[in-house]
């Protein structure tokens, strides 16, 4: 419980990075002001989307270096673990959204207008139009850790040991067990086959019968 609390509030700190990131890297929307009414001055461009797709690479990269380094720290996994790790993504990308919009431009675009003047080019808030980006870095974190301990996670011994599993099994379906040799001595058998269809030491035909499917001597 402790390392999956430790492990959420880590990546809520790790959100601040995230937040900045995605400042620096997330593209301008430009406006523009005729003294009336604010613009898209490229109405066809494509700057809106790109903040979304911005945060959601940046999330779905952290993702994976995420549950790349919780199965490094800990092969083992577990429930408590791994919920720390979904909670802390989430959390930090919630940082990092809200830190990056409140790094960014005002979000007085009137006030931004006046400030600048007519005709005058200016940067848009940053906005994340798209919510469900939010889920990239958990998502992407979880998917990762969960391929890692499937591949190369510990496996569980079988509760089955080598003598618990029938070697093969009669016609009427009933489990039987090879003979110990050590016990037999091979002086006695009752005759039974082994997976390679061979005849047990002790059986009815002798040390040396032939084989009933042998063709008979010639002659």
């Amino acid at each position: 419980m402790r390392r999956g609390v430790l492990l959420a509030l880590g990546l809520v700190v790790l959100g601040l990075a995230f937040g900045a990131l995605w400042l620096w890297l997330a593209p301008r929307v430009p406006l523009v002001a005729d003294g009336k009414a604010v613009y898209l001055k490229d109405s066809e461009g494509e700057q809106p989307v790109g903040a979304d797709g911005t945060f959601a690479l940046i999330g779905l990269g952290l993702g994976i270096l995420t549950g790349l380094a919780v199965f490094l720290w800990r092969r083992a996994g577990g429930a408590t673990l791994v919920l720390g790790m979904a909670v802390g993504a989430l959390l930090g990308s919630v940082v990092a959204w809200r830190l990056g919009v409140w790094l960014g431009p005002t979000q007085d675009v009137v006030a931004h207008a006046k400030e600048v003047g007519k005709n005058v080019t200016f940067d848009a808030p940053l906005k994340l139009a798209a919510k469900g980006t939010l889920l990239a870095w958990p998502l992407a974190a979880c998917v990762v850790h969960l391929l890692l301990t499937a591949a190369f996670g510990p496996r569980d011994p079988s509760p089955y040991g080598m003598d618990g599993v029938p070697a093969w099994t009669t016609p009427g379906g009933e489990p039987k067990r090879w003979a110990d040799p050590g016990t037999t001595g091979g002086a006695t058998g009752s005759g039974d086959t082994g997976p390679g269809g061979r005849a047990g030491q002790g059986g009815t035909g002798g040390p040396g019968a032939p084989s009933p499917y042998a063709p008979p001597p010639a002659g």
